[in-house]
């Protein structure tokens, strides 16, 4: 449903969203979120540019969020990286139909707003709120 950029970024905003005291190298990042250092440069490069994350040269810099996890939507990190494509004209190009799509693909279409309404209803406050038997990014099997 989503990209692997798109869960790359989702991963590192939780990780500094989890670490909001300090901001974060993107080394740390990586290895807190198993994306690989190189990639994820680009993933926080591009949450800077759509103001979610903020980044400080020099000693003690590093990244941190720019928003408050409260006001963070899973739907705003997902576009600012890799965004939900709807289907807005006939996937197959038929003339015939343009933008009146067919059951199947206004069916496929409700499902991707559906999701979208449940990506844009979720903050990142929220996923960390919301206690499971997993703790986001650890491994609490040891």
């Amino acid at each position: 449903m989503i990209s692997q950029t798109a869960e790359y970024a989702l991963r590192a905003m939780v990780f500094l969203a989890m670490n909001q005291d300090n901001a974060q190298v993107t080394e740390r990042i990586a290895g807190g979120t198993k994306v690989p250092a190189s990639y994820l440069s680009k993933v926080l490069q591009s949450l800077s540019r759509a103001g979610l994350v903020k980044s400080q040269r020099g000693l003690g810099g590093g990244f941190s969020l720019a928003k408050a996890p409260a006001t963070t939507t899973i739907l705003e990190i997902i576009n600012a990286v890799d965004p939900i494509k709807r289907i807005e004209t006939c996937p197959l190009d038929l003339s015939s139909h343009g933008v009146v799509l067919c059951a199947l693909h206004k069916r496929l279409d409700e499902a991707i707003a559906s999701v979208e309404q449940a990506f844009e209803r979720t903050t990142l406050e929220e996923i960390l709120a919301r206690p499971t038997k997993s703790v986001p990014l650890c491994d609490t099997s040891a």
